[in-house]
């Protein structure tokens, strides 16, 4: 199984966390956000690790992983899907996708790459425990999700930042996904379709494509219908390294995760 993680950006809103490292380095609970993600993917089975950088990549390390390298040259213009399409060429087998900020449950990486259906996308039912006291990245900054119930299950219908209502959300997608080979065929399909009419033509609630986020595409996915997105529920037991407070409250948290 191979995972490919983007760790593009720069992560400014951490302050001077990251005036000499890439977001993906900042250490919680003494141990850097990527090596956390890592290890929990090693311990579901996952071999290939391909990380798209940019923002001072040379800095990404991880002793005893054989991470491998794509670039992002155009790091400071785009956003997380043109980021994650620079490596589009690891997209033909199934892969697990997954933000660089975020840390959680090994668990949830073992069920996310056991996980059936073509796209599966982790969703934590308890979200609202996370954004109490979090004054620097406010519930319009969640990326809320709606589900509907079809003949074959739960469906994600709708994903992303005030794209969905905080009363009509069951959850947060936290960033980490599953795409089979077909879903990931799909998710390149739309990028291909909306790239053909130009990197600064609007796409999904991004003014241009090139600022999209994953959530976009994710929306034309469902929009199309097939495959469907399939909604792997969890319950807390992660967090989303957006800012200084962020980091300050998972220290003390995220050595208690199974």
């Amino acid at each position: 199984m191979k995972a490919i993680i983007v760790a593009a950006g720069r992560g400014r809103r951490l302050g001077p966390e990251t005036a000499d490292i890439p977001k993906c380095m900042v250490e919680v609970a003494g141990r850097p956000i990527l090596h956390r993600q890592l290890e929990a993917l090693a311990r579901a089975g996952v071999t290939d690790f391909v990380v798209v950088r940019g923002y001072l990549g040379d800095r990404i390390v991880a002793p005893g992983f054989p991470l491998r390298f794509i670039e992002n040259p155009d790091w400071a213009n785009n956003n997380i899907l043109a980021s994650l399409f620079f490596a589009a060429d690891e997209m033909n087998d199934a892969f697990v996708f997954s933000y660089s900020d975020i840390v959680f449950a090994p668990a949830y990486a073992t069920e996310i790459v056991q996980s059936a259906g073509d796209i599966a996308l982790v969703i934590d039912r308890r979200w609202r425990e996370t954004y109490v006291g979090r004054a620097q990245h406010p519930i319009s900054e969640a990326e809320l999700a709606s589900v509907k119930q079809t003949e074959i299950g739960p469906v994600v219908s709708r994903v992303g930042k005030t794209v969905v209502s905080p009363d009509a959300a069951v959850g947060e997608f936290i960033g980490l996904a599953k795409f089979s080979a077909a879903g990931g065929a799909a998710l390149k399909r739309v990028w291909d379709d909306a790239l053909a009419l130009g990197l600064d033509q609007p796409f999904g609630r991004a003014a241009r494509l090139r600022q999209a986020y994953l959530s976009d595409a994710l929306n034309a996915l469902a929009d199309r219908g097939t495959p469907p997105l399939s909604p792997l529920f969890v319950d807390g037991r992660w967090r989303e390294i957006d800012t200084e407070e962020d980091l300050a409250r998972a220290h003390a948290v995220v050595d208690g995760w199974s």
